[in-house]
């Protein structure tokens, strides 16, 4: 998705740009279903606008109208609701195919745009006037600046030698698709047990996707029963507010790490997305962390470029590491210390938490500027996301 964004953003601005894909254009046309919604903040919404993608997408887009925090057996709970900032809804949820198969929709009309499909880059080499790609057909690519955007276990970032830190969070994260019998009206629920946070996020058709995770081990034996004990589980933790659901699809779990590049930017090499960092899934923004990505290293790259400048040198890459660093550090302490701070009942812990959620509901200035966090309107914002909209 980043790099899809990426290069899309890229194109729109008349810069010449090469999109290396693993996959074949026919996958990438139909993207296999994985059980994965994806939560696009509304500031990731006009950064897919941008990139001529959302409204290849819009259709199967859930809005978000309120988003519900919630503590077990907590005297509290936090409310954002969308009206309290205006009309726009706070983000959407849509699944992951659909935003893969509008984003490829949208990059095969861009004429500044080429697609090498089935693909795969085999080393990488660099110098002071740019950087020579090769693939593992044999054939060479040269350009001014790389980006890898290859996910977590990134290649590329492996061939600039830049290393990691990573921490096994030793939780599985589980998802699957509910039928619902009573409207969810845009409702997204987060809630926070000690085993682990557990979401239940609109989509149409008054379905709602579930990420729920659980310690490994019992995760792993949660996936291995029949449906009718995982669904006997999974309402015991959902509750009854959506009155009666049912399991729609298949179940699957991704295991849950933190990664973060030592480095963001190497001598014409830039990291964006999961290459770059990786978090918990438990706000839902490790998608829009890497979308702000591609829409902060387009803004710098097409601006050098329509000055007839090297669009990826040392100047541009330093630039884009200062700017994206605090922003992903911002998000990664921000999960990582939520992920550990719920999943304790240390009794201390827990005052600490009501006064808290207390606190975040009683005081309009606070809870305005967590939702406007939650909607990526915050920080140094892309001009693609800062501007108006008409």
């Amino acid at each position: 998705m980043v790099g899809l964004t990426l290069a899309l953003l890229l194109a729109r601005e008349g810069v010449p740009t090469l999109l290396i894909e693993r996959k074949s254009k026919a996958a990438m046309e139909n993207p296999v279903k994985d059980g994965r919604a994806i939560a696009i903040a509304y500031g990731s919404r006009r950064i897919l606008e941008g990139a001529g993608a959302w409204e290849g997408m819009a259709p199967s887009a859930s809005p978000i109208f309120d988003i519900a925090v919630i503590e077990r057996n907590a005297p509290f709970h936090v409310h954002y609701d969308h009206r309290e900032l205006g009309n726009e809804p706070l983000g959407h949820i849509v699944e992951h195919d659909a935003v893969l198969r509008a984003l490829y929709a949208a990059a095969v009309k861009e004429k500044a745009l080429t697609i090498l499909d089935h693909a795969e880059v085999a080393a990488f080499d660099a110098d002071a006037y740019g950087c020579r790609l090769t693939l593992t057909d044999g054939r060479e690519v040269q350009a001014k600046l790389a980006v890898a955007a290859d996910g977590k276990r990134s290649a590329l970032r492996a061939m600039a030698g830049i290393g990691v830190q990573e921490k096994d969070y030793k939780q599985l994260a589980m998802t699957c698709t509910l039928a619902c019998a009573k409207p969810h009206d845009g409702l997204a629920m987060e809630k926070f047990l000690p085993s682990g946070p557990f979401a239940a996020l609109p989509m149409l058709g008054n379905r709602v996707s579930i990420v729920w995770t659980e310690p490994k081990e019992r995760g792993e034996s949660l996936m291995r029963v029949d449906e009718a004990l995982f669904m006997e589980a999974l309402r015991e933790r959902m509750g009854d507010f959506l009155g009666e659901v049912t399991l729609e699809g298949k179940r699957h779990a991704y295991p849950l790490t933190f990664l973060q590049a030592r480095e963001y930017i190497a001598p014409r090499l830039a990291l964006a997305g999961d290459a770059a960092h990786a978090i918990h899934p438990l706000a839902g923004q490790g998608v829009n962390l890497g979308l702000r990505d591609a829409a902060a290293l387009a803004e710098l790259v097409a601006a050098r470029a329509k000055l007839g400048l090297d669009a990826g040198d040392a100047a541009l890459l330093s630039r884009y590491s200062r700017w994206r660093r605090f922003d992903a550090l911002a998000m990664i302490l921000a999960t990582d210390g939520l992920n550990t701070l719920f999943s304790t009942d240390f009794p201390p812990l827990k005052a600490a938490r009501n006064l808290g959620f207390g606190a975040v509901n009683a005081t309009k200035p606070i809870k305005r500027f967590l939702m406007r966090h939650a909607m990526g309107m915050v920080g140094k914002l892309p001009n693609v996301v800062a501007k108006k909209t008409a």
